[in-house]
């Protein structure tokens, strides 16, 4: 459990974790560097997601070993099974990741939204769905392994 408490602004445990991943955690469909220890070191704190389309078709092989869970999406309407899927965990306790055009419903559903910029780029809607932007996945990630810095951003 990550407990958040930001002056004026979110209050609570957060138990889940929900990160895309072509664009959020890998380029090309390679995991970026880094990436695994963080996933790692964030699952003993909560449970972690990985939903993608797998575009690549390697989230199942960059992620073999490491303790997350990964749920592979058909082709059509992904933006509402991202959503969907972050409501059936309790948005109120998820925190979601993403870039792309299909992430912004489920960082908009979830408690607290993540986007990431990265060599893709990311969405504008996604942008603006999201409660924090950052310039990477480990950056988004160290948001959460250090906290005081979420707290710094978002307190009123």
């Amino acid at each position: 459990m990550l407990a958040i408490n930001i002056p004026g602004g979110l209050q609570g445990a957060l138990t889940e974790l929900v990160l895309d991943y072509n664009g959020t955690l890998a380029e090309d469909g390679a995991l970026i560097d880094g990436v695994a220890e963080r996933l790692t070191a964030l699952a003993g704190q909560m449970r972690v997601h990985v939903i993608t389309a797998d575009t690549f078709g390697s989230a199942a092989a960059a992620l073999a070993g490491l303790p997350v869970c990964l749920k592979i999406l058909g082709s059509g309407a992904q933006d509402l099974a991202k959503a969907g899927f972050v409501h059936e965990l309790g948005a109120a306790h998820t925190i979601a990741v993403g870039n792309g055009r299909n992430d912004a419903l489920m960082l908009q559903t979830a408690a607290l939204g993540l986007a990431v910029i990265q060599a893709e780029g990311a969405a504008q809607i996604t942008l603006a769905a999201a409660d924090v932007v950052v310039k990477s996945i480990n950056d988004a990630l160290d948001l959460l392994l250090r906290p005081k810095r979420l707290i710094a951003t978002l307190r009123n």
